[in-house]
């Protein structure tokens, strides 16, 4: 077994902290494909993330051209439906009431990319739109549909994480972009219908990768973060 390296050069670690500063949810894509054999790779690295007891929880259905384009019309039928109604997630994902201070951020970053768009308050119709472009993949030529055993529990959702962090930090040093959407879990039932999914897997999310459309003004968005000393408590320094 290869021994981990102890310690990164400077340059390493500058490379590592740019793949992570600079990560952001790519919501316009190039009609570009990307080779089975880049994705399998990058699915390979991140499951090197931490999961409890190696257990390793997710689950991940790769679809390209015709088969991503039938989990699409799937959602749209339900969404034009529906009047772009959402279904019940089978998990909760945000809390029923927003409070401070996380209600300015979520409007924050709401207003600032409707902003980009020339969407105006109160135009629901165009809001309806954008929202749907989640279901379209963001035009992105490879989208991936994650599930989850839902016999497991609180930790493996948490390990999920982990582990799609990494895979979006991993896409970037191949030179690609990426967008995780919990949007498709509002619409699972017409995912599960696609993909024929047994009973047992349940949706967490979904994933566009490709290569960022970088002339798209939506792609101009960059969300702000807290800095540790809003939210850390330090003792013992």
């Amino acid at each position: 077994m290869t021994k981990p390296v102890a310690e990164f050069s400077a340059s390493e670690c500058a490379a590592i902290e740019k793949a992570i500063a600079e990560r952001r949810s790519i919501r316009a894509f190039l009609d570009k494909p990307v080779p089975r054999k880049t994705i399998e790779r990058l699915l390979d690295i991140a499951a090197r993330a931490p999961s409890g007891t190696n257990m390793q929880p997710w689950r991940a259905h790769v679809v390209v051209g015709e088969a991503k384009e039938k989990v699409t019309q799937a959602v749209f039928a339900h969404f034009a439906e529906t009047g772009a109604q959402r279904h019940d997630s089978e998990y909760k994902y945000y809390p029923d009431e927003f409070f401070e201070p996380y209600l300015s951020r979520r409007r924050k970053v709401g207003w600032d990319m409707y902003g980009i768009l020339g969407i105006k308050k109160g135009d629901n119709d165009k809001m309806a739109a954008q929202h749907g472009r989640n279901y379209m993949f963001f035009d992105a030529p490879v989208g991936i549909i994650f599930t989850i055993d839902r016999r497991l529990q609180i930790g493996s959702w948490l390990d999920y994480g982990y582990y799609l962090e990494a895979l979006s930090v991993a896409a970037r040093a191949h030179g690609l972009e990426t967008c995780s959407q919990a949007a498709f879990a509002y619409f699972h039932k017409p995912v599960r219908q696609a993909l024929e999914l047994p009973d047992e897997e349940m949706v967490v999310c979904g994933f566009s990768i490709g290569y960022a459309d970088w002339s798209a003004p939506i792609n101009g968005l960059q969300t702000e973060r807290t800095p540790a000393k809003e939210f850390a408590t330090w003792r013992g320094f």
